[in-house]
């Protein structure tokens, strides 16, 4: 097999597997019979993007296609890329070793805002010309999704479509449409003009952004007359019969999520006011949970993995949990293959599953609290109290655990001091809770791991309008809370508050901020949301050289009546409903989950899921 890059580069660069391929499950085609041929990008290292399980399931979903080869290409990371360049090796997919210029689609995920000059980074290693305007009929058509793509204007300059909604609804119809064309000798701009026929894309270059005197937009507006005014997601509605992998690729090195992934269900019924994902993935949408069963078999029987994670937005909100836990462990128990719960309320916390699942393997368990006070916990609408808090943390530690993890935030809006304050005191409380068992029946000492993530104002969600914290503010508040921490049992940490600025310049950016990207890519700027070699002096830097300020974006509070960058966008969930819930939210007021009352947040247009059962 042709290998792209030789085994003397290889043996000088770290973790060479990251860019060999061969992995047991990898799809092989034979190239002369292949029409289509499509490179799914992840931009960030091989071990981050072989746990994503979108990756796994369009790898898969594409490659069903006889017509179709999907192959796979990740960034490399820094010293991979100096060897690439040195010796004039282009950017490559694992499964063949040819260029990605070389093919029809080169798809990207863009999953976190601070991967964007990794995206820039890969198509010039590629030899494929960055902004879409320079490229020839000859190169690639780029196309994104994912969650960051319900505002791709930042990238709206390099891509060619945005995929808005879940890849199984128009990948076949898409790919179809391309082959008919590419059949017939037809132009991009062509292939293009017949995809504004279809709901869930958009294509950038048919809309025109004009802007006020004081940056701020002041219209988006097609320019095909065939472009739509509004651009709608689309959704699966059936989430029993929708394609899902019988295997997963699996990987030579230890990745991040090293284990079989069964999704339960898509979307979320909180409505938590900070949280993007629980407002663009709406409505919520079930798998039977026999389904899950019969897929778990598959996977586990052609991956040899021993874990099974259980994944959604909030595990234990699936309707079927008991169903399907007992059925996964009455399965797995005897063959050691443990099952893990990732995202768990501790209001709906089972002691018995907890003691079935340990018998097994014993983790530590997590808990999403978010804030340290009630008052702040009901402005997010996160309907979780103190109670319940220590109450779940009982059950964990009298069913053995002694590790807890606490996830909170800093920087949400009307937050005081003395909700920072609150999050010490929270986990001295959980601590309390510990010391209540007898002495003789705690025989290790008691952790409690709390991290704070600075809170970033999302596209989609309440908050949108609100000014987020300067990197400065978060500095203050993360010593402050680390300061209130006096038992030694408590570790207090916080996220990076430069990365989290720069996150929230990327989240509600304009087209204009495309130019800074631009230059902070020839600034050396790569893998942004890698602490070792994130550089805000750069970021600062290009953004002073392109015109622009970051407070503009990040730090500034909104009008409801302004313009937004992706105001031509619809998730589905309404602005009028998006204002409600943020006035609620500055009155503390909280709103019932879907389950208990339907809002009329706009997700019913979608005609399925939870908002019909």
């Amino acid at each position: 097999m042709y290998k792209a890059v030789s085994d003397e580069i290889l043996l000088q660069v770290d973790k060479p597997a990251r860019y060999t391929g061969g992995e047991v499950n990898m799809v092989k085609k034979d190239l002369s019979n292949i029409d289509i041929r499509f490179a799914f990008c992840f931009p960030d290292v091989y071990e981050v993007g072989m746990s994503h399980l979108g990756l796994q399931i369009l790898y898969y979903f594409l490659n069903r296609r006889e017509d179709t080869y999907c192959e796979r290409a990740f960034a490399p990371w820094t010293d991979m890329e100096q060897k690439m360049r040195e010796n004039n090796i282009p950017l490559y997919a694992l499964e063949s070793q040819q260029p990605l210029k070389n093919f029809d689609f080169v798809g990207f995920t863009l999953q976190y805002e601070l991967c964007y000059t990794n995206v820039l980074n890969m198509l010039d290693l590629a030899g494929i010309h960055i902004y879409s305007k320079d490229r020839t009929e000859d190169e690639p058509i780029i196309i994104c999704g994912g969650s960051c793509a319900y505002n791709a204007e930042p990238l709206a300059d390099f891509v060619d479509i945005v995929y808005l909604g879940e890849g199984e609804v128009l990948y076949d119809e898409i790919l179809d449409i391309y082959k008919e064309y590419k059949r017939a000798g037809k132009t991009k701009n062509e292939f293009f003009e017949r995809l504004l026929d279809i709901d869930g894309i958009y294509i950038p270059k048919f809309y025109d952004v004009e802007y006020n005197q004081d940056g701020t937009i002041k219209s988006i507006e097609p320019n095909h007359p065939k472009a739509r005014k509004v651009i709608k997601k689309v959704i699966v509605k059936d989430m029993d019969s929708v394609f899902y992998p019988e295997k997963q690729i699996v990987p030579f090195i230890e990745v991040v999520h090293d284990r079989v992934t069964l999704e339960l269900f898509r979307g979320c019924i909180r409505g938590c006011r900070f949280c993007q994902a629980g407002f663009i993935y709406r409505p919520v949408r079930e798998k039977n949970y026999q389904t899950l069963l019969k897929q778990a078999e598959s996977l586990i029987d052609t991956s040899g993995h021993e874990e099974i994670s259980l994944i959604s937005l909030a595990t234990s909100d699936y309707t079927c949990f008991p169903q399907l836990a007992n059925g996964l462990i009455d399965e797995y128990k005897d063959k050691k293959v443990s099952i893990s719960l990732p995202s768990l309320r501790i209001d709906s916390f089972s002691l018995d599953l907890m003691q079935k699942i340990q018998e097994v393997r014993k983790s530590s368990l997590t808990f999403a609290a978010e804030a340290g006070t009630q008052r702040l916990r009901d402005v997010i609408n996160k309907n979780l109290t103190e109670e319940d808090i220590l109450n779940g943390c009982k059950l964990a530690f009298d069913g053995g655990w002694n590790k807890v993890k606490m996830y909170f935030m800093l920087g949400l809006p009307t937050e005081t001091d003395e909700d920072l304050e609150g999050i010490a005191d929270l986990c001295d409380k959980i601590v309390e809770k510990y010391f209540e068992i007898p002495k003789e029946d705690r025989p290790r000492p008691v952790t409690v791991n709390a991290s704070a993530s600075c809170f970033v104002p999302k596209p989609f969600t309440p908050f949108q309008w609100d000014a987020q914290d300067t990197f400065e503010s978060f500095g203050r508040k993360g010593a402050l809370v680390k300061n209130a921490v006096k038992r030694k049992q408590v570790r207090f940490t916080y996220h990076n508050t430069m990365m989290s600025s720069l996150e929230g310049v990327m989240a509600r950016g304009d087209r204009k901020v495309s130019k800074a990207i631009y230059r902070a890519w020839e600034l050396g700027c790569r893998f942004d949301s890698w602490s070792d070699v994130f550089d805000f002096e750069k970021w600062q830097q290009a953004f002073d050289e392109a015109g622009l300020l970051m407070e503009f974006y990040a730090n500034r509070k909104r009008e409801y009546d302004e313009v937004l960058p992706w105001e031509h966008i619809s998730v589905g969930v309404t602005k009028r409903f998006l204002i409600e819930e943020r006035e609620r939210a500055y009155r503390a007021q909280t709103t019932p989950n879907c389950r208990q009352e339907c809002q009329n947040c706009g997700a019913k247009s979608f005609g399925g899921g939870v908002c019909f059962d």
